[in-house]
């Protein structure tokens, strides 16, 4: 086995890793946004690193060339449609929950006697 093959196999199976980390994310995790940011997280860097893996398998070639596409699109669209996401969400009141307490917006902070 090669260096090349050694290190595509381990980038292979760290994207892979970093993929189902981000399943067991979305099951686990508490509330909406925090879900979403995990899955977004890992969702990119385990396809990233699962490309770059088959990117050292194909060589140089036309394969590659479209890996590298596929790369490019993956690292631009994921984070992209995570704030999408995230951003409609917010449209539609859901808020985020810090703390166990649901974020305030300003009208609810003036509305709200201080209790400190």
């Amino acid at each position: 086995m090669s260096i090349v093959d050694l290190l595509s196999w381990i980038l292979l199976m760290t994207g892979a890793t970093f993929s189902i980390i981000g399943g067991i994310g979305i099951v686990r995790l508490p509330e909406f946004f925090s879900r979403m940011h995990g899955a977004g997280i890992t969702d990119t860097m385990g396809a990233g690193l699962i490309v770059a893996g088959l990117l050292l398998q194909a060589g140089l070639s036309l394969t590659a060339l479209k890996l590298v596409a596929i790369l490019f699109f993956l690292t631009v669209t994921s984070p992209s449609s995570c704030h999408a996401l995230a951003r409609s969400a917010m449209t539609h009141g859901l808020k985020p929950v810090l703390d166990g307490k649901p974020l305030l917006d300003e009208k609810s902070r003036r509305e709200e006697p201080n209790q400190s």
